[in-house]
């Protein structure tokens, strides 16, 4: 049932002592089977500048937290079923959480004992203020009260938002070392605002970490634009990110939005971004230097606040070396980056992917397919997967469609004859090879961490940070 809300009401209250709430208009609950007593918490209470509402037994109290919010609760210990003991009192604060577990409760008696106020806190009680009770004191346990109550609805709305996010996060299946690196580092940049570069063969998941780092972030709210650079020509670069207004080209029929307008306040991802041209990249790097530009045919600067997150499969210190690709760019692109590995390098994963795309597709296609019998497993694991996370995807959608009973069996896969492989054979490589694939996997495991990835291998800091440089593996952080 919705919970209505009271306006504060102000009315004055000569002679008593002012001591302002912690915030305007908190409401608060107060309980008592006298009308005297209620009537003059009421003034002292709305003289401070509360909202508050009365109830004269317990069964009233209940109902009022059922139908309403309040910051705090004032409430006596005795009702009608006797006087002294505080019994009533001390079973309705038992009651009160599974209502409204946030309420910090102040209870009152004008027989008041150590042992009734032990037991009152031990059932819940913010505090215990004594009949007849001091203004002053009992003004500031209410504020006390309030700012606790409060803090307590922040926590857990913070909490409710929480669970609310990790349900949401794109499911990220990553037991193998490297990857726990990865979502390791994930969780620590995606709540910033900090630009990412995400590299990685085609089919690793490039787009699924955009999207997670995005949904991680303040900004999940706003829009997720994503835009493929290698589809882009010259011609339409412009108006396709900065948009255009009407008549500015011989189709401009009407005003467009860009995608950096239509990402504001949100997250752009840039996708395939090493496929720019010379052109494209120096329009971008002057939208991404001063978050400023104009739409094709206007004049009018325009300013957007956007994050961009970007990725490629390109070998980005190549595109670097060979001039392809711009370096003042690539500082705005990766302030953080992240390196995707192919699925042949985390074939831990594969049974845990190759299960949850099972339960997926069979879901999907109303089939009885349940598990993978031995033989299929096995080509799972031995297949070297050149389309990555995305072939296994297609393969098994295909077996499911294919399958005819609970079990996927081999055939049902459709893997090519001749494309099962190991991952590469240190014998089958050379020196350089070998020592590139090696300082590859230690970053992956370590995250990129230089430090913990020299220690992996046995060498020192300075000595990985000059293979690093022979290798044209770049810097890492």
């Amino acid at each position: 049932m919705p919970k209505a809300s009271h306006p504060a009401s102000r009315l004055p209250c000569d002679g008593l002592v002012s001591s302002q709430p912690s915030s305007p208009a908190a409401r608060i609950l107060i309980a008592d089977d006298q009308g005297d007593v209620l009537e003059a918490l009421r003034l002292l209470l709305k003289g401070e500048g509360y909202a508050t509402e009365t109830a004269r037994s317990p069964n009233e109290i209940l109902l009022a937290l059922q139908e309403h919010d309040y910051d705090a609760a004032l409430m006596d210990l005795n009702y009608t079923r006797d006087t002294t003991s505080g019994r009533e009192g001390l079973d309705l604060l038992a009651r009160i959480p599974a209502i409204d577990a946030t309420l910090p409760v102040v209870v009152m008696t004008a027989w008041a004992s150590i042992d009734t106020a032990v037991e009152a806190m031990r059932r819940g009680a913010h505090d215990y203020v004594e009949k007849p009770w001091d203004n002053a004191r009992l003004l500031a346990v209410l504020r006390n009260a309030v700012e606790l109550g409060r803090a307590r609805r922040r926590a857990q709305r913070l909490e409710s938002e929480n669970r609310t996010l990790r349900a949401a996060l794109p499911r990220m299946i990553a037991t193998a070392p490297t990857m726990r690196a990865i979502l390791q580092l994930m969780e620590r940049i995606g709540p910033s605002d900090a630009n990412v570069l995400i590299t990685g063969e085609h089919g690793t998941g490039k787009e699924l970490v955009a999207n997670w780092l995005h949904v991680s972030s303040p900004r999940s709210a706003q829009p997720f634009v994503a835009v493929n650079m290698g589809g882009l020509s010259d011609g339409v670069f412009e108006s396709e990110l900065f948009g255009h207004v009407k008549g500015a080209f011989t189709d401009a029929k009407l005003d467009r939005i860009g995608r950096f307008e239509l990402a504001d306040k949100g997250t752009l991802f840039l996708d395939e971004v090493a496929n720019a041209t010379p052109p494209q990249q120096a329009k971008l790097l002057r939208v991404l230097q001063s978050g400023e530009f104009e739409r094709v045919g206007s004049s009018k600067v325009r300013h957007v606040d956007v994050r961009i997150l970007s990725a490629t499969n390109a070998d980005i210190r190549e595109e670097l070396a060979e001039g392809r690709f711009r370096e003042d760019l690539l500082f705005r692109l990766n302030t953080i980056e992240i390196h995707l590995p192919p699925l042949r390098e985390r074939r831990e994963d594969i049974p845990l992917l190759a299960q949850d795309y099972l339960r997926r597709f069979a879901d999907r296609y109303r089939k009885r397919s349940a598990a993978f019998d031995a033989a299929a497993m096995q080509a799972l694991l031995e297949h070297s997967w050149p389309g990555n996370v995305r072939e296994l995807s297609h393969a098994v959608e295909r077996a499911v469609l294919m399958s005819q009973g609970e079990q996927v069996r081999a055939i049902d896969l459709g893997l090519r004859a001749g494309s099962v492989t190991a991952a590469p054979r240190f014998d089958e490589l050379t020196l350089d090879e070998a020592e590139k694939l090696l300082i590859r996997r230690a970053l992956a495991r370590t995250g990129g961490r230089v430090a913990q990835a020299a220690k992996l291998l046995g060498v020192s800091r300075s000595a990985l940070y000059r293979r690093l440089e022979l290798h044209g593996l770049g810097d890492a952080t």
